[in-house]
């Protein structure tokens, strides 16, 4: 029977990312980088897909789990009738090596151990080559990947499956290495497990204590720190949108996307969050990314890349894997990145001047760049698009698309006019103030007395959250009111926000998703705002029960099963806990700094 996803912790080395369950398993992971093939997919089918599990041979051991402080080295003790041991998991890298590196120490008694290592390239369809090398390692080859395999107990192997059994008392520790290479590179040496996890232990502490505000809410914005500089390369600075591929929305069902890739979308919440945090250098890679990311064509700007930033992110089915709990089909790839969505361009020049506004150091090389894409964005901006949820239902006048395009116009004119770059600065406000009229008169109704999900609707949608926070209109305006307590009655389930009615006719597959973690931060988002503190406390507060019992997030909850479902661990969830953290505990928050910093005193009621 499947873990359940919240079951999971995951470990990471800022190249790519594992999932370890409660039960000692190792059920997901992609080896070198994030987006590619895994050869650990038990997640996504079942063991013969590749795992690697370390846990006691008593078959129900009580459980308890955390990371080691603010790191991401994962400690699992496992209590039996023989007695209690802990599991200690991290990732490493060292070169163009990953290394996974796995500890069992004896805390009490003499406890009965069994190691399963399945490996299977390429989503868990190919099983490697295994040979013993001198030294007593274990080598498994296919293709272009070489993991070479050092335990502290003897392996042996059987029906395509390397295992081995032990006992560790009191005291006592066994190691165990998996490390990545390419296969036609040297055989790499093993990495000095204790050592290692050590150091690792000790860069992500020395990374949290970065943080130095101390609040109430301090752990939890720690912890989700932590998770998205997990999900941030390295080298190139972008961030995946999660760790996984095709953890379902709803159990059973087929919504099932791929979100190991950067979505520019993300771009200003997470400017906020890291910035907001003390984290610049981080704040000024991401910004980095994205200029290298939308170079060339405005025309061709996607609405999401790959980590490195290539343009190439094709979807496929992989019919061989089951699917979580049957939830079909897995899908790599994500085709969202052909769609046209007016809102990034919005987040693209939102991003800019954010960071020029809170003085982050930067070029003005991308001005350029960004007057490129604002000729592109005047002559697209009045045509439908797919809108930010990405769905499959054809084409809309999405009201946050128009906002959002209409934001791309306001921080250029703000841009021009606050920091003197040359730019046609009466046409574009003449045009922003066109498009604000346009919004108000189309994407308005009276008799509901909202905002609506797009032009001539009767649905609603939480994206409209965003219009007070980038700064369409004052949140305390009438419509903006009308807007969040429309929402509040027609998209709320067990007190979350669902992102929209799935009856809407915008839903291409016509299915129930859980309610989406992001816009229920927004609401918080939006109390502030409005003053209505005491609400934004009890929301946020209920919000935080929903981590796991390591303080994780997936991308939505489902408030009928009580469970997450979703891609884990999602940054997109962590990034708005981190701001509404901050704008919960902060007088000038990142919500009111980005409202007034989009002008929105600039607009009044009509």
């Amino acid at each position: 029977m499947a873990l359940r996803i919240e079951d999971y912790a995951c470990i990471g080395n800022c190249e790519t990312m594992a999932l370890a369950g409660n039960d000692g398993s190792i059920d997901w992971l992609g080896l070198p980088n994030f987006e590619s093939e895994a050869c650990f997919a038990a997640l996504l089918g079942d063991e013969t897909n590749g795992r690697w599990l370390i846990a006691p041979k008593h078959r129900h051991p009580k459980v308890r789990r955390q990371y080691r402080d603010a790191t991401l080295v994962l400690e699992t003790e496992f209590t039996t009738p023989e007695g209690t041991v802990k599991v200690i998991d991290c990732m490493d890298r060292s070169g163009e090596h990953s290394d996974v590196l796995r500890l069992v120490r004896g805390i009490r008694g003499e406890v009965p151990m069994q190691m399963e290592l399945i490996i299977r390239f390429n989503y868990g369809s190919v099983a490697p080559w295994v040979v013993r090398l001198p030294d007593n390692r274990l080598q498994a080859v296919a293709g272009p990947n070489q993991l070479v395999i050092d335990a502290e107990v003897e392996m042996r192997g059987h029906d395509k499956t390397t295992a081995a059994e032990f006992t560790v008392a009191e005291g006592q520790e066994v190691a165990f290495s998996l490390r990545w290479g390419c296969s036609f590179s040297p055989i790499p040496k093993s990495p000095d497990v204790r050592r290692k996890i050590d150091d690792v232990a000790k860069n992500w502490h020395e990374w949290a204590d970065r943080y130095r505000k101390q609040h109430r809410y301090s752990e939890a914005v720690i912890r989700s720190l932590v998770t998205v500089k997990a999900l941030a390369h390295h080298a190139s600075g972008g961030i995946a949108a999660a760790g996984t591929t095709s953890l379902p929305e709803q159990i059973g069902g087929s919504r099932n996307w791929d979100y190991r890739y950067c979505w520019l979308r993300d771009a200003t919440f997470t400017l906020y969050a890291l910035m907001g945090s003390g984290y610049l250098e981080e704040a000024k890679a991401w910004r980095e990314w994205l200029i290298r990311a939308i170079a060339g064509s405005p025309e061709k700007m996607q609405i999401l890349y790959t980590l490195s930033g290539d343009r190439r992110v094709i979807e496929f089915e992989i019919p061989w894997l089951g699917g979580y709990e049957n939830s079909k089909p897995v899908r790599a790839g994500n085709a969202a990145s052909e769609q046209v969505q007016l809102d990034v361009y919005g987040e693209v020049l939102d991003m800019l001047y954010q960071s020029r506004a809170t003085r982050l150091a930067h070029s003005d090389a991308s001005w350029p760049l960004e007057c490129q894409l604002l000729e592109h964005l005047e002559q697209i901006w009045n045509e439908p698009d797919e809108g930010i949820w990405e769905v499959r239902g054809g084409a809309r006048q999405f009201t946050h698309s128009k906002v959002m395009a209409w934001a791309a116009f306001d921080r250029a004119v703000r841009t021009i006019e606050e920091f003197e770059f040359e730019g046609p600065l009466n046409k574009w406000r003449n045009l922003r103030d066109q498009m604000h009229t346009e919004i108000c008169e189309n994407a308005f109704d009276s008799k509901m007395g909202s905002f609506v999900q797009y032009y001539g609707a009767k649905t609603l949608d939480a994206s409209l959250l965003q219009l007070p926070l980038v700064g369409f209109l004052p949140p305390t305006d009438p419509r903006i009111v009308g807007t969040v307590a429309a929402i509040e009655k027609n998209l709320l389930h067990d007190g979350f926000v669902m992102r929209y009615d799935t009856d809407s006719p915008v839903d291409g597959l016509k299915s129930a998703e859980g309610v989406f973690l992001a816009c229920s931060f927004w609401l918080v988002d939006n109390y502030v705002l409005q003053h209505r503190d005491k609400e934004a406390v009890e929301l946020f507060e209920r919000l935080l029960k929903l981590r796991n019992d390591v303080g994780l997030l997936s991308e939505e909850y489902d408030p009928v099963a009580k469970r997450q479902v979703g891609n884990f661990p999602q940054a997109f969830s962590h990034v708005a806990l981190i701001n509404s953290a901050h704008n919960v505990e902060n007088e000038e928050s990142p919500a009111v700094h980005r409202s007034k910093g989009g002008g929105a005193h600039k607009h009044t009621a009509r």
